[in-house]
């Protein structure tokens, strides 16, 4: 997939289902800023968007990308849409875009590199270059997280430890004093205790937000396991990486999360979160404490 001259191609995949027009405008735009930094640098030879739109938003996103200043002299960039016909899931919905990369498209070369990328999340204009320079230099490395700010001048975790039940319980649903109680086990969980002057391997689990991965390795984990609809598909997505190799946080690459807080969508969404919970700890272990 990459051209002769060895430099690395990214491809790229955003699931829309409500969508915020502006906050995606300032995603997909700080996303081309950062990939042509990186080719400016040489770091980056070709982008591959694809957005996905698992609601009912397609005449948007096509006046959207269309809109988009793709073509620059220092990148070739293409941009896709995808009509995923209904809402198929977050993880599903990337598939359709990591699978049809191991259908269609040659394969990819060791230094090629998959973008997961969460709608609302803003890239800084030396992200990408950063995680390519990591990736190229360090062979064992299959995947890289951010250092994460939260939008309100605070900070957020890529990381998490192996969680347990009661972990999951305080952290989506517990109310603010009894997390203030427990908020030593809470930082731990999180990882708070990494350096944030140096690069950490063998980070358990990382955000689905921004998985930034060798493109080859992520065709080899076959994406996201189907059968998580909404929820915890990023942790076992992150667990199954560490048979390829490590998973690196990578503070250096900084990125901003608007996101939110699974307990505060409703009883369906804390539903889901239940159901796929429940799934990924029969798959990968029980801890409750």
């Amino acid at each position: 997939m990459s051209p002769s001259n060895g430099i690395p191609q990214l491809t790229v995949s955003v699931v829309v289902y409500h969508l915020d027009l502006p906050v995606l405008r300032q995603c997909l735009q700080s996303l081309l800023l950062s990939v042509q930094y990186a080719a400016s640098q040489h770091k980056l030879s070709r982008l591959d968007l694809h957005v996905v739109d698992n609601g009912d938003n397609a005449d948007a996103l096509r006046s959207l990308l269309t809109e988009l200043e793709l073509d620059d002299a220092t990148v070739k960039s293409v941009a896709h849409l995808y009509l995923a016909q209904g809402n198929i899931g977050f993880g599903n919905a990337h598939n359709l875009v990591i699978h049809q990369s191991a259908e269609q498209l040659e394969t990819p070369a060791d230094n090629d590199l998959y973008l997961i990328l969460n709608p609302d999340v803003f890239l800084e204009q030396n992200t990408l270059a950063e995680g390519i320079d990591w990736l190229s230099q360090h062979a064992e490395s299959v995947a890289v997280a951010p250092s994460i700010k939260d939008g309100n001048g605070g900070t957020a975790s890529a990381c998490k430890r192996y969680p347990s039940v009661l972990d999951f319980l305080l952290r989506g649903f517990a109310p603010a004093p009894l997390k203030k109680l427990f908020r030593r086990r809470l930082s731990r969980y999180d990882m708070e205790d990494l350096p944030r002057d140096r690069p950490t391997p063998d980070i358990p689990v990382i955000s689905g937000c921004f998985m930034l991965f060798r493109h080859i390795a992520l065709m080899q984990l076959q994406g996201f396991d189907p059968r998580y609809f909404l929820y915890f598909e990023d942790f076992d997505l992150a667990i199954r990486a560490h048979r390829l190799g490590t998973v690196t946080y990578l503070p250096s690459m900084v990125i901003t999360h608007l996101g939110g807080n699974s307990a505060r969508k409703g009883l369906r969404h804390i539903g889901m979160f239940v159901r796929s919970g429940v799934y990924f700890f029969s798959t990968h272990g029980w801890r409750w404490t």
